[in-house]
């Protein structure tokens, strides 16, 4: 059982899961049985509409195309497969695009990692992707999980970032360093950590501000910030969770190719898939980056933030109505 398992039990993950991919499952299928529709044999036409049914889905272009050939090698080798059979050979191809932990299967069983501790996340997204939001609820669930957290409010370019990242830090009862508005973003991730330290506490998640891909010296400061926490603990950040906003399709894929071109990034977070068609996008962000894709938001409650399982994500695109085949 993972560590976020106690809170919420298996069926309830599931039902979650379901609700907040409903418009997600409903398009993808929905598309994938137009493309495919009084076919008895995967032929080039069905190929083809499957190709469009993809890419209108937000699978991406690339990704895409990686499918379909993967598809065509497995028709030619086997000569004959019909359209009921591509269902499980394209749940296949889609679940192997989703990247795993190193030495792991699946998120499915998540813990903090040992050998360390505070584990010290750094969190990184632009404005308005749920970046802050994404944190009030790790911290949440990590504390009602039984570890103790401390939150660093490094965003000092919004009021508003900080004001709403006390609001959660009130609602999970877990303390929060802050300082004034406009002060060195660097300095609260120093007393941040070094106040994670002194409490000893479990995980320190850390806060930045909503930098814009396009402005280089946003992405200095976060270097910064990564070197001054470097000088309380040499081997932090243990972890740089880049949040995205799943809602936006192929501008999220955009801003991951930014972020993981001048930040080493070892982690999503995609939110905001409950309102959205559009989650075809997180096999695109899996595939491209090769980074884990490590919790999706699927509501606005707390317990709404799910350790991302790749299998039980794909079986759910799949299962859009019941006892389906395409």
């Amino acid at each position: 059982m993972g560590l976020f398992d106690k809170l919420l039990g298996k069926k309830q993950q599931k039902e979650t899961l379901d609700e907040g991919l409903q418009k997600t499952k409903s398009g993808f299928f929905d598309k994938i049985t137009k493309a495919i529709a009084g076919k008895s044999t995967v032929d080039e036409e069905v190929l083809d509409n499957l190709e469009d049914a993809l890419v209108s889905a937000d699978v991406g272009v690339d990704t895409t195309v990686k499918i379909i050939d993967k598809i065509e090698a497995r028709v030619a080798r086997d000569k004959y497969i019909n359209t009921t059979e591509l269902n499980s050979i394209l749940k296949e191809e889609v679940q192997s695009l989703l990247v795993d932990s190193p030495g792991d299967t699946s998120y499915e069983n998540y813990e903090l990692p040992s050998g360390h501790k505070p584990h010290i996340i750094l969190v990184v997204g632009v404005n308005g992707v749920g970046k802050t939001t994404t944190i009030g609820k790790l911290a949440h669930n990590f504390s009602q999980a039984g570890k103790s957290v401390l939150l660093g409010a490094a965003d000092t370019f919004r009021a508003a970032a900080v004001d709403q990242l006390t609001i959660w830090s009130e609602r999970a009862n877990v303390p929060i360093v802050k300082h004034s508005m406009g002060a060195d973003p660097s300095a609260v991730a120093f007393d941040a950590v070094q106040s994670g330290i002194a409490k000893n506490v479990d995980v320190i998640l850390i806060d930045t501000a909503g930098r814009l891909h396009n402005k280089a010296h946003l992405m200095d400061e976060l270097g910064k910030i990564k070197r001054s926490i470097n000088k309380v603990q040499p081997d932090a950040p243990h972890e740089v969770l880049l949040v995205l906003d799943g809602s936006t399709g192929q501008n999220a894929l955009e801003q991951a190719k930014h972020f993981t071109a001048t930040t080493e990034v070892t982690a999503i977070a995609i939110t905001k898939l409950d309102g959205t068609a559009k989650g075809g996008v997180v096999l695109a962000i899996a595939d491209q980056f090769k980074i884990p894709v490590k919790f999706i938001g699927v509501g606005e409650k707390a317990t709404d933030l799910l350790v991302f399982d790749k299998k039980e994500f794909v079986d759910t695109l799949f299962e859009a109505h019941p006892n389906n085949s395409v």
